[in-house]
């Protein structure tokens, strides 16, 4: 994948064609993201200020040869909380008042392990558009999957080393269907970066390896998790828990803190962390809360570790009835406070 052919385009010499919209897909572009507007997505009707909008990746891929580069892409699937808004912040920042900011919004069939998480999660198009207006992205993809799948698809990518723990041991075939949205996404939009949240921390890495394994020319950035002020990992799933789980559900960043906290004693035995966080997590809990795993894994292998000596994540996966939240932190015994 190269990005060297694209031609250096200004914002003010696009002309987009007249506004269309179907029951497929809608690309939208806002030729200049600083102008008032206001999107809905009734019945798929799109209305920005100047907006073009495009029914086909061959239509997107005609489009973004007259786009201004660099292109920076934020892949996710909706439900755009602040967390995906301080994503698309650092995109504009990556590329400047003159590049391209995308997004894409698309929840991936195939990334889903259970059929009930991908019937319930959250689809708020008309609130997503309104905020990717404000932001002044320039770019919105709204896929549906038949466009991306054929009914016959047989091609999956695949990672075999870092699925092997974590979520990848938890949901199988999940990442199977990241690294295929994501590469697909790669393909489609030849961005010269792409910015991913660092909560998903496995997913990161697995995508930086399919990069590098594959030669693509996009670099991956990693942006800071977003927290809300009692400490709960921002989710787009966080809007399904019910009030008193809402309430209840920072106890997971207690726990983690509280265990690697652990690390300014130079305790390095990986039970005494892992018991001490289980006993934060399951402290007074809600009786529908459960942990599905509580590991420590080497920051660069993601392999489980017997003792703390170097890097480490300590990371959870928990639920509240059917809902999954993940969370983690960084111990890296090799720094002193």
């Amino acid at each position: 994948m190269s990005n060297s052919a694209h031609p250096s385009t200004s914002r003010s010499q696009i002309s987009p064609p007249a506004l269309r919209s179907t029951q497929n897909e809608l690309v939208v572009i806002a030729p200049n993201p600083h102008e008032s507007c206001r999107l809905t997505s009734s019945k798929f009707l799109i209305f920005m200020s100047k907006p073009t909008t495009f029914t086909s990746v061959g239509e997107i891929r005609a489009a973004l040869k007259n786009l201004p580069r660099p292109l920076a892409l934020v892949p996710t699937m909706g439900a755009l909380h602040d967390g995906h808004l301080q994503l698309l912040r650092a995109a504009r920042q990556q590329v400047g008042p003159e590049g391209t900011v995308a997004i894409s919004i698309f929840v991936n069939p195939i990334q889903f392990d259970r059929s009930e998480d991908l019937q319930n999660y959250p689809r708020p198009l008309d609130q997503d558009l309104e905020r990717c207006c404000e932001e002044g992205v320039d770019l919105v993809f709204l896929p549906e999957s038949s466009s991306l799948y054929q009914p016959d698809h047989s091609t999956i990518v695949t990672e075999s080393l870092l699925t092997k723990s974590l979520c990848g041991a938890t949901r199988p075939g999940h990442f199977d269907g990241v690294l295929t949205i994501v590469l697909k996404l790669f393909h489609i939009f030849q961005p010269e970066s792409a910015i991913f949240g660092d909560k998903d921390f496995q997913q990161i890495a697995l995508i930086r390896r399919m990069v590098r394994d594959l030669d693509l020319a996009v670099e991956i950035i990693g942006h800071p998790t977003i927290r809300e002020s009692d400490g709960l990992a921002m989710s787009s799933r966080n809007q399904r828990l019910t009030q008193e789980q809402r309430r209840d559900a920072p106890r997971i960043r207690r726990a983690l803190l509280a265990a690697s906290h652990l690390q300014k004693t130079g305790e390095q035995n990986r039970e005494i962390y892992l018991n001490a966080a289980r006993e934060h997590l399951n402290k007074n809990a809600l009786q529908e809360f459960k942990i599905q795993y509580l590991e420590l894994v080497d920051q660069a292998t993601l392999q489980p570790i017997a003792k703390v000596t170097a890097p480490t994540i300590l990371a959870v996966a928990c639920f509240y009835d059917s809902i999954r939240l993940i969370d983690h932190v960084s111990i890296d015994p090799t720094k002193s406070d």
